[in-house]
């Protein structure tokens, strides 16, 4: 490891999570402060410290400064409370003063871009946090960023449920509001870069390249879906009534998107670029960062064990299944007495003469209908009965990735409002093995959520059916 000890704040959310990730790959001695330590611990890598400690009580947060030297400060309350101002302020007032008291050479915090006397409550509250902060007697650095864009964003996340769900959407004033968005991995590449840099107190403004409006936005990802949405100006739609229109699309985004909603009229843009002067970051720019989150959200889905994530979830499945980033996900498990080896080998010769071991007659049916609209269909069977390799066509899908005796998940090639694939993984467990058969599907537009949720029944009857005959072909000698 190098440099001296970083303590990390916020490691749990969406940018510390990644900053975290970013320190441990560069061999940086990191402490992480948790509310739940047991939650944070699992994740981080074998040389990181964690420490139970909590902004709102000063005694707590004083042990984990101790031989600090830059300390990440990436909290706030917006999502916890409408009080949020308040604990924001009592947090940032705790901190400085345990961080001074324990000697520690520099603060850095991530606050927001704005500027002017009627900022909104969540940009004021920011910019108060950074001045408690620059007020304390501890040098500090703070980076002001406006719309954050990546995969798992919240920022991304409204624009996606605002898009993929309305084709046609009636767009207040503030929709032309300008901002400055700047992807994730710029945002952390600055946080690191300051490690580096010269212990200075300073202010750093951050964007990408390209000055946007919120339309520009919305328009830009749905080029990159496929999608045209048609905007409709409707001056008299102030941001409170446009928040409380977010709850009925977004619900989960609800709370924090109406205080983000409530301060778009405040233009979010760059007007110092002094960070490109003393950093060399230099962000991408508004498609870019956009692709790379779709392509990052992609990356993250084939990456899942379905296991693993399901046995995660808080509460059971509901009706449509579980949501992954955009996409819908029906998986089922059922163990059978045999090795995993075993349980592989029906999987290993699915499609072609050997049929999809439940509803063959529904699956020809439905290659029918591909037929007819210009898919593939079921004509293509596939390459051997008894083994399968990456890029081999299955009747109207395609093998994406195969591991013998672990892992098939095949891709779609059927005409769909949206992609789809079928995974199947076994696994060891209690003497057999467990077998686990997950559709996915990536709805796109409003099209893509109908032909999931009308289908639903369908998929329910016809894929708990294949892994019934799939466990029982596996159990047979």
């Amino acid at each position: 490891m190098t440099g001296d000890l970083v303590l990390l704040t916020g490691a749990t959310g969406y940018v510390g999570g990644r900053l975290r990730r970013a320190l441990e790959a560069d061999g940086r001695p990191l402490r992480c402060l948790a509310r739940h330590p047991e939650r944070l611990r699992p994740h981080v890598a074998p040389g990181t410290e964690v420490v139970a400690g909590d902004v709102s009580d000063p005694g707590s947060i004083a042990p984990a400064l101790e031989g600090v030297h830059t300390a990440y400060y990436l909290i706030h309350s917006m999502a916890s409370s409408h009080e949020y101002a308040e604990q924001d302020r009592q947090g940032a007032e705790s901190f400085a003063a345990a961080a001074r008291a324990a000697g520690v050479r520099r603060i850095v915090y991530l606050g927001g871009l704005g500027a002017g006397d009627r900022l909104s409550r969540h940009l004021a509250s920011r910019q108060a946090v950074g001045r408690i902060f620059r007020e304390s007697g501890v040098t500090t650095v703070e980076f002001r960023a406006s719309i954050i864009i990546g995969s798992g964003s919240l920022s991304f996340e409204l624009i996606r449920a605002l898009v993929e769900k309305l084709p046609a959407m009636v767009t207040p004033s503030w929709v032309d509001t300008p901002t400055q968005p700047i992807g994730i991995e710029d945002v952390v590449a600055y946080l690191m870069a300051v490690l580096d840099h010269p212990m200075d107190n300073a202010v750093y403004e951050i964007g990408g390249p390209d000055p946007v409006s919120y339309g520009d936005l919305m328009r830009e990802y749905g080029r990159l879906r496929g999608l045209r949405r048609i905007m409709l100006p409707v001056p008299l739609l102030t941001p409170r009534l446009s928040s409380l229109w977010l709850a009925l699309v977004s619900p989960v985004y609800a709370r924090v998107g109406r205080e983000l909603i409530d301060g778009v009229r405040n233009p979010t843009v760059v007007r110092d670029d002094r960070a490109l002067r003393d950093f060399q970051v230099r962000p991408r720019g508004i498609r870019e960062v956009l692709a790379r989150a779709l392509v990052n959200e992609d990356l993250g889905f084939a990456a899942t064990r379905w296991s693993d994530a399901l046995s995660a979830q808080r509460e059971p499945p509901s009706w449509g299944g579980v949501r992954f980033g955009s996409r819908r996900v029906d998986s089922r498990a059922t163990w059978v007495h045999c090795s995993a080896e075993q349980a592989f080998r029906p999987i290993a010769r699915i499609g072609g003469k050997a049929g999809w071991y439940y509803g063959n007659r529904l699956w020809r049916f439905r290659g029918l209908l591909d037929l007819a609209v210009g898919g593939p269909g079921m004509r293509r069977g596939r390459r051997d009965p008894e083994s399968l390799a990456v890029g081999d066509g299955l009747d109207f899908w395609r093998v994406e990735e195969v591991q013998p005796g672990q892992l098939l998940r095949l891709a779609a090639e059927m005409r769909l409002p949206g992609r789809a694939w079928l995974q199947f993984e076994v696994t060891p467990e209690n003497g057999g093995t467990l077998i686990r058969q997950t559709a996915l599907f990536d709805p796109i537009g409003l099209a893509g959520l109908l032909y999931w949720y009308a289908l639903w029944g369908v998929h329910q009857f016809v894929f708990a059916g294949m892994l019934r005959n799939l466990a029982k072909a596996a159990a047979s000698p």
